[in-house]
């Protein structure tokens, strides 16, 4: 066996020791941290080795267990001189203590590294700090003879090699396990093993795979299986599942479950990872040894936190925290932790997708090989766009003013300035701009540069609105360089009679293509599915998935006997018409409900729309039960309305297409048998959304730009909302089409093929 490891993962493992310290401080950029390399090797003589490539082997070269490589920052031949670089801010006083240690832990991996490869006796080490503001060096030397750095070397590698056994052990076993993976039922549902197959075979080839497959065909079980059995073949180091929302996390979990079964103690390592705010013990107290009592000691606990949770090997959010708590340590930085080390990952889409994506960033790092499913797969272009959208409210920005420190008076005053005078120039009260103003954006870095000096100098006794808007700046900043067709600027101005308007500057992303083409081809493998993925060129186009993405349509595995599908073709449900539409939609409804009494779902465009027919539904049918979805329910809340579903209540709940109950909700059997959709779900017609069409056109070819922005996304919403009926193949239901736009030709076209559409009128 020969475990490979690099130099910053053996130390890191090794030699990080004391409190978890994530005390809000700003630390150089990537950008900042380069350059400030690149100003320091600059300054030194002409025979100076930068980024010197350096590797050894231990015990020996010839048995070789452990292999560590890396990258010494410079070495200087003449001096004998091995540096090691660290770019910071501020005093370097306040570089606490464990980090150095780290510091200097690696500078002698490498130092030793160098004597053995160049047969040095002794070699003078320097950890060179640079400060990216100031441009000056503090430089730490001390001289070390090459035994002493060969047993610190050792003693590293002692530290880690019963991991590194513990680890080649894991894996073999783990893949010998998922060589003889069997599926854990008798045989599979129509279309399910068609979708397998095709998983597999993108997983064994490198292909990413577009799959459409109707609910209720076990599509989670039917990706999750194959991805695993690849892994042997493949030399995959990681799966990560990404969901959307919580549902879909606990159906992966069930999912591992049922194939965990079929051996006893699986060497499968399973994570569910979660948000920050949903794991933190303590939300009130600061991420430091000095508030938080789970953040003291943290590396000192870590080691044996890590060990049991790793033999525990089935880690859901709450054996994490138990863990956790047995051990004193954080649970969400031991889940992150536990990230680097378990097989499967079950989590959100945004810690793959986003700017700052932690699965993303140790998929880079590691160079892992790595599959990843992503769940509800139409859910990631909102999503998507979402991440890479940036937002600065002027009211919120006034108000942290007001309170800022003196040394941030000018900047902030300047921000203010530039931002008066967007609303001065912008007649309007809505605007988009062809371009993010640079003067603006100018003025906003300068802030960003004077709140992160501010900052460096003063760490602690921050307004939580300061650093919010530091961040929030930053962001937009990021975003305004990486400006292209991709987004779009737009200025909300409000209470614009008032002498002096406010508003809300948003840098919209649009198509999320730019931001994640990198993150697909950086995958083995990726699989994107869901119940509406057509037309696939949609999602190609808005996700920017590679031009050989494969595409599938799942054989259904319900009949068409199961779904009455009837399209109610002269009725409109358009804006103009509503009032029109309310007492045919009533009648509708009232005479299906009293023809098979039982639970319905009745979905419209919007909640005053849904109000307006449920008023005179109540009137007109007061012998039927409603209950209706509001605006702000919270979770217990909307719970409370999924319950009044049973198997033997009956009645009509109204919501909002596109809502919480438009999909991801599983009401099986009786407890829901049909759904009236009054409207086709396209998005509301405004100038965001108009000029988006027009982006679409643009960047995606004649004919696009309607059916980007409205077509596709709103009967994505329709055919979402009418898959809650059927759930399995026992399932009786029906679905009212209530729009005479659904008996257009392009219309139709968008819905499920196993559908056998009826025609009717109301």
């Amino acid at each position: 066996m020969s475990y490979a490891v690099a130099v910053r993962a053996l130390c890191e493992f090794t030699a990080k020791q004391g409190d978890l310290d994530l005390r809000f401080t700003p630390s150089p950029t990537a950008q900042e941290g380069i350059a400030g390399h690149q100003t320091v090797v600059a300054r030194r003589g002409p025979d100076y080795l930068a980024e010197l490539p350096l590797a050894g082997a231990w015990p020996t070269p010839e048995q070789p267990e452990l292999l560590v490589s890396g990258r010494a920052d410079g070495y200087d031949p003449a001096q004998n001189l091995l540096e090691e670089i660290k770019t910071h801010r501020g005093d370097v006083a306040r570089i606490p203590d464990n980090h150095r240690q780290l510091h200097w832990a690696q500078a002698k991996v490498y130092g030793w590294l160098l004597c053995e490869s160049r047969g040095l006796a002794e070699i003078e080490l320097a950890l060179v700090y640079f400060n990216v503001l100031t441009q000056k060096e503090t430089v730490l030397r001390e001289r070390f003879a090459a035994a002493t750095l060969h047993a610190f070397f050792q003693q590293q590698c002692e530290r880690f090699i019963a991991w590194a056994r513990q680890e080649e052990a894991h894996r073999t076993a783990r893949d010998a396990s998922l060589a003889g993976l069997r599926f854990p039922y008798a045989e599979f549902r129509r279309g399910q093993r068609q979708l397998a197959e095709a998983v597999y075979r993108a997983a064994r080839d490198g292909d990413t795979l577009l799959a459409q497959a109707t609910t209720g065909i076990g599509k989670t079980l039917a990706t999750l299986f194959p991805q695993l059995k690849a892994f042997p073949g493949q030399q995959l180091d990681r799966l990560f599942f990404l969901t959307a929302k919580t549902p879909g996390r606990r159906l992966a979990l069930d999912a591992l479950a049922s194939l965990r079964r079929q051996e006893a103690d699986m060497p499968l390592r399973v994570l569910e990872h979660v948000a920050r705010d949903k794991a933190c013990e303590y939300p009130d107290r600061s991420c430091h040894g000095e508030s938080c009592p789970l953040a003291q000691g943290f590396y000192d606990r870590l080691p044996a936190a890590r060990l049991a949770a790793l033999e525990q090997r089935w880690l859901t959010q709450e054996r994490v925290r138990e863990i956790a708590l047995a051990h004193q340590v954080c649970p969400y930085y031991l889940s992150q932790e536990l990230c680097r080390w378990a097989d499967v990952v079950v989590g959100d889409y945004n810690y793959y997708f986003d700017l700052s994506a932690l699965l993303y960033g140790l998929t880079v790092l590691n160079d892992w090989r790595v599959a990843v499913l992503v769940d509800e797969a139409h859910n990631l272009v909102e999503r998507a766009r979402g991440m890479y959208t940036a937002e600065l409210d002027q009211a919120v920005f006034q108000e942290m003013r007001k309170a800022a420190p003196a040394a941030l008076k000018s900047p902030l005053e300047r921000v203010g300035r530039h931002w008066n005078q967007l609303n001065r120039d912008q007649e309007q009260a809505y605007q988009i701009h062809p371009s993010v103003p640079d003067l603006f954006v100018a003025a906003l870095q300068k802030a960003v540069s004077a709140i992160t000096d501010h900052l460096t100098d003063q760490p602690d006794g921050n307004e939580r609105a300061l650093l919010q808007f530091y961040l929030d700046a930053m962001l937009f900043c990021r975003l305004a360089e990486a400006w292209g067709p991709h987004s779009l600027f737009d200025i909300t101005r409000h209470d614009a009679r008032a002498q002096r308007s406010r508003s809300t500057l948003c840098l919209r992303n649009v198509v999320p293509a730019p931001f994640l083409a990198g993150r697909f081809a950086d995958a083995h493998s990726t699989t994107l599915f869901s119940a509406t993925l057509r037309p696939a060129d949609y999602y190609r186009d808005l996700l920017g998935l590679p031009e050989e993405t494969r595409w599938l349509e799942v054989e259904s595995p319900f009949a068409a006997e199961q779904l009455e599908v009837r399209i109610v073709g002269n009725l409109s449900t358009r804006y103009q018409h509503r009032a029109a539409s309310l007492a045919p939609i009533c009648r509708i409804m009232a005479e299906q409900f009293h023809a098979r009494p039982g639970n319905y779902l009745a979905f419209f465009s919007s909640y005053a729309y849904l109000q307006q027919v449920r008023e005179l539904f109540t009137v007109l049918h007061p012998d039927i039960p409603t209950s209706a979805q509001t605006r702000s329910m919270n979770e217990g809340e909307r719970q409370g309305f999924l319950d009044g579903f049973t198997d033997r209540s009956q009645g009509i709940g109204f919501a909002v297409l596109g809502g919480a109950f438009g999909e991801g909700i599983d009401l099986p059997g009786e407890r829901l048998i049909g759904a009236f959709i009054a409207t086709l779900g396209l998005p509301q017609v405004n100038e965001v959304n108009d000029e988006i069409k027009a982006r679409m056109q643009q960047m995606f070819g004649q004919g696009s730009g309607y059916d980007y922005a409205y077509l596709y996304p709103g009967l994505q919403k329709v055919v979402q909302a009418a898959g809650r009926v059927i759930r399995t193949t026992a399932d009786r239901g029906v679905v009212y089409l209530l729009d005479d736009r659904f008996r257009q030709g392009r219309v139709r076209e968008l819905l499920p093929g196993w559908w056998a559409v009826q025609l009717t009128s109301c």
